[in-house]
């Protein structure tokens, strides 16, 4: 009888928690509109504080600054936009706009109103706070905790036109003794790094005063640099504070813009202030036609040498052609009154013109591609540089070797000439490069690579020095000395693989991770597909970092960037490391103390870990961490192994509201290849074992490394959004696919299939209701996969590529270039070009094996895509229509690839959902599906259907 009643008790604690988890409703598209979570995060330089925004999907948001270590916090209101907070160096203040609110922002945007941001000051130590109104930027005054500047919005009556006057209010508000002094007509501020100085620029209505400006912030102590007729932009100071340069124009009547000179400021010192100024009009040696750009911001050599700017067309005005008889009258010939008076000559505007393009076989790029980067082909910045001791400018860049970095100390720069290969490449994907490397004293060019192999990367990891940098050749890496051309092989006798045996694209042995450079530029940091080795630089020493962590599948996923101004990883300092196990798909964090050759692993788990912060002034850190079922939060602590760290946020209030996923399993399975595989199966909210429900099937490429990445509920470009179909009874599937070259649909099939057999071999997943979706590369998929298997009973299928052989050859109107580049070395994975492939783009098209379609469609391209060209839609659809197949396309006017506007989204979002709730759940079909909408009654469907923040289920 004891024993019974203890049965009976289990039962019914049991039976009670089912009752309770059941009792808890599914998420809708109201709560996705209402639902609230936490953006951003930001630790103070001393670690004593954390600040981060939150709120729903849609409306009004809070700042919370909250003590790291404490429970006291702080909590504002924002508006509608998540604005960044800003510590101020000595963590005393944090400051931070107040946008205005979202039921204001939506009626201004239909009268076409402006809105104006406040700006709010907290004091952190006692919660008094300071707001401003109309502000448009903030600065506090760098390592100076002093100061603050405000700068504020120009009147709502000023001038837009293009030429007007852009300066309005600076307010500079000393933080302690709340005194302020205002600045007038200021067009762009700077403090340096120290903060003890501010630079600043002048626009004022008829250029009166405009100029530069320095002011001393200890004494108020103002000196005029520069003053001028002329436009002053982009002050950019150098790292130590001591410099800056920037830019001047003056209106010129012989040129359509204005013309730019280069101001650089040094040696700072008030009125003895040195001032350097570079007019490219005064240069014979500058080359015709061209002008300083106004989009490249100029800098300073660490030397304080050089000076280095852009350069790009500048175009002059079309010269007026005078008429010579105009200007000398001539005497009048005599006329005979029986001839014809001859016509006159039309004038050169009123000759009709033809409206053309020429597409030539020899264009390197195409004319679509050239059409669609014209405006970047006209301002495209070619670095130059103008050395002060010599007067000499030295143009580093070309219409041929277009790329050029600039090393670090400024003593080489590396250029990049692939117009030899350009072409080829743009046709085939396979992209080549020569090298050359430019020494920035003399401006000489030397040739360093010749037809290096550029898909797989093809660039100089340069080290901080500047005298030496590493590249990647035919499966190894290899050093280069820039002063002498010394080369060594890095890891040549590493017993290990560097050739990223994951990357299955098209590319001749694809390189695995390049990590960069000590900061004390000895050695290189590079992976194999799994240890971080640390490689002299002469390539004689290798260390494994990782200690062999091959044998136990786990890697180095990434360093983690905590140092304000590094440059490399600095060995000195303890450096962290993401941890990712590629069979558990467990992550975590790892240290490299400092001095250390070995890398510790502090833990992993089932979760993902991101963003780690180290506060600037203190040994204070924070990471967030998150899982399948727990969103995003921060942890803190001021151990260095990150020890005892303490949760600092929440996330996700409303989530316990909801039914939500109770865990995911991590299926393995052989693919239809024979390769080994996984898969990620997301359990149902309220899942009961032995039960099986639902599924969709959502694809892409790889995907179970995100196993525990948390899926935040919103309105994705795609419709698709995994939490809320988990909360709604579903389960979800995501398999890894491994694709063979010349067949990526049935690479898909092969893969994706035996998954979803494996899955409903747990017992999950109901064999008569799964359904499979996927968008762009994965609406390819789909597409495919229901014309080679009946195992989905629904599918739908986003901006999909449909017929291989039409596509290739299509323009990828994003880019203006054509699909064929990617197509042989990038995600199609088929090459060469149909002509003599035919059998495989053929074999991997929808179109050709649309009679097997069993499986009902529901299909999404847009008539903006510039990806996946509308027509590929338009021809499955209406193959599927001329068979009488069950297929809907949708198309949302206007957009382009995904779904932009939030009235799209939320409506796709919803028909998506409706469509898999008739087709796996048995629901009434909607009317579209069932019957469809006649473009009369269009607008009355819509109204219909419309909603504010969602329908219910």
């Amino acid at each position: 009888m004891k024993n019974l009643k203890i049965i009976l008790f289990i039962f019914v604690l049991s039976f009670t928690k089912n009752v309770l988890a059941q009792d808890k409703p599914a998420l809708n598209w109201k709560d996705v509109s209402k639902w609230n979570f936490n953006r951003g995060g930001a630790l103070s330089p001393d670690g004593q504080w954390m600040a981060w925004a939150s709120g729903p999907t849609e409306g009004d948001l809070k700042v919370k600054l909250r003590k790291t270590f404490d429970t006291l916090s702080y909590t504002y209101p924002i508006g509608v936009t998540a604005n960044p907070v800003i510590f101020s160096k000595n963590s005393k203040y944090a400051a931070f706009k107040v946008s205005v609110k979202d039921a204001e922002a939506k009626a201004a945007r239909k009268i076409m109103k402006p809105t104006f941001d406040k700006l709010m000051i907290v004091s952190l130590a006692d919660n008094k706070q300071t707001t401003f109104e109309k502000v448009k930027s903030f600065s506090f005054s760098e390592e100076n905790p002093s100061w603050i500047a405000i700068q504020f919005a120009a009147l709502e009556t000023a001038s837009k036109d293009k030429d007007a006057a852009k300066g309005t209010d600076v307010l500079l508000y000393d933080l302690s003794t709340k005194k302020s002094f205002n600045i007038g007509n200021v067009s762009e501020y700077a403090f340096n790094k120290s903060g003890s100085i501010l630079a600043y620029l002048v626009d004022a209505n008829g250029q009166n005063g405009n100029g530069i400006f320095l002011r001393e912030m200890k004494t108020g102590l103002t000196t005029a640099l520069d003053n001028d007729k002329a436009i002053y932009k982009s002050i950019n100071w150098n790292e130590e504070g001591n410099a800056f340069a920037l830019l001047k124009s003056n209106k010129n009547e012989k040129y359509k813009e204005d013309v730019f000179s280069v101001i650089g400021i040094n040696k700072i010192n008030g009125d003895l202030t040195n001032k350097v100024i570079y007019t490219s009009l005064n240069d014979t040696t500058f080359p015709a036609g061209k002008g300083v750009n106004t989009n490249a911001t100029p800098y300073w050599s660490d030397d304080q040498t050089t000076l280095f700017f852009g350069i790009n067309t500048l175009e002059k005005k079309e010269d007026k052609k005078t008429d010579s008889v105009a200007k000398t009258k001539k005497p009048e010939a005599k006329t005979d009154s029986t001839k014809t008076a001859a016509k006159p000559e039309p004038k050169k505007e009123d000759i009709e013109k033809p409206d053309m393009i020429i597409w030539n076989w020899q264009d390197r790029r195409l004319q679509s591609a050239q059409q669609t980067q014209e405006m970047r082909d006209k301002s495209f910045s070619y670095t130059s540089a103008y050395r002060i001791a010599d007067k000499k400018f030295t143009q580093l860049a070309d219409s041929n070797m277009r790329n050029v970095v600039v090393a670090p100390k400024q003593l080489y720069a590396i250029g990049y000439d692939n117009s030899n290969y350009e072409l080829a490449g743009n046709l085939d994907g396979q992209s080549y490069t020569d090298i050359y490397l430019i020494d920035l004293k003399t401006g000489s060019k030397k040739r360093l690579f010749e037809k290096m192999y550029a898909t797989n990367g093809g660039r100089l990891s340069i080290a901080p020095n500047g005298k030496i940098a590493s590249y990647y050749v035919d499966g190894a890496f290899y050093s280069i000395n820039l002063e002498n051309g010394q080369t060594a092989n890095l890891t040549g006798n590493i017993k290990a693989s560097f050739v990223d045996e994951l990357d299955d694209h098209n590319v001749l042995k694809p390189a695995t991770q390049n990590l960069g450079w000590s900061a004390d530029s000895k050695y290189a940091l590079i992976m194999d597909n799994y240890d971080l080795w640390r490689i002299s630089a002469d390539g004689k020493n290798a260390i494994s970092l990782s200690d062999n962590w091959k044998s136990t599948k786990a890697s180095v996923a990434g360093r983690m960037r905590i140092y304000p101004y590094e440059k490399g990883t600095d060995l000195s300092k303890d450096q962290y490391f993401t941890v990712f196990n590629s069979k558990t798909k467990n992550m975590g964090l790892g240290i490299l103390p400092a001095g250390k050759s070995k890398i510790n692993v502090l833990f992993t788990d089932a979760n993902a870990y991101g963003q780690l912060l180290k506060a600037e002034n203190a040994k204070v850190f924070a990471y967030t961490k998150s899982n399948y079922a727990q969103s995003p939060v921060h942890f803190a602590t001021a151990n260095a192994d990150l020890s005892a760290a303490k949760q600092v946020t929440t996330n996700t209030p409303d989530q316990a509201k909801y039914a939500w996923t109770p865990g995911v399993k991590l299926i393995d399975y052989v693919s239809a290849n024979g390769d080994s595989l996984q898969a990620a199966l997301y359990l149902p909210a309220n899942y009961v074992a032995g039960k099986s429900y639902p599924t969709i099937t959502y694809i892409y490429e790889r995907l179970t490394d995100g196993l525990n990445n948390y899926s935040m509920p919103g309105f994705p470009g795609a419709g698709f959004n995994k939490a809320m179909y988990l909360s709604n009874g579903y389960a979800v599937l995501e398999p890894d696919i491994k694709y063979k070259l010349n067949d990526p649909g049935m690479s898909a099939v092969a893969c994706v299939v035996p998954a979803v057999k494996a899955a409903i071999a747990t017992g999950v997943v109901d064999e008569k209701n799964v359904a499979i979706h996927g968008h762009s590369w994965g609406g390819y998929q789909t597409s495919f996969l229901i014309t080679q298997t009946d195992i989905f009973k629904a599918a739908a299928a986003g901006a999909p590529l449909t017929n291989m052989i039409s596509m290739y050859s299509l323009i990828y109107w994003n880019s203006g270039g054509t699909n064929q580049a990617i197509f042989e070395a990038s995600q199609g994975r088929l090459t060469p070009g149909y002509w003599d492939n035919w059998d495989a783009f053929a074999r991997n098209s929808p179109v050709y094996h649309i009679k097997k379609v069993q499986t009902p469609l529901l299909l999404l391209h847009n008539d903006k895509d510039g990806a996946v060209d509308y027509t590929q839609g338009i021809e499955y659809y209406n193959g599927l229509r001329r068979l009488n197949k069950p297929v809907v396309m949708i198309t949302y006017r206007g957009e382009n690839h995904g779904i932009a506007k939030l009235p799209n989204r939320k409506d796709y979002a919803v028909r998506m959902m409706e469509y898999f709730d008739y087709m796996l759940k048995g629901k009434p079909a909607p009317e579209w599906w069932s019957k469809g909408v006649n473009r009369l009654d269009m607008e009355k469907h819509l109204e219909t259907r419309a909603f504010d923040g969602g329908e219910e289920n």
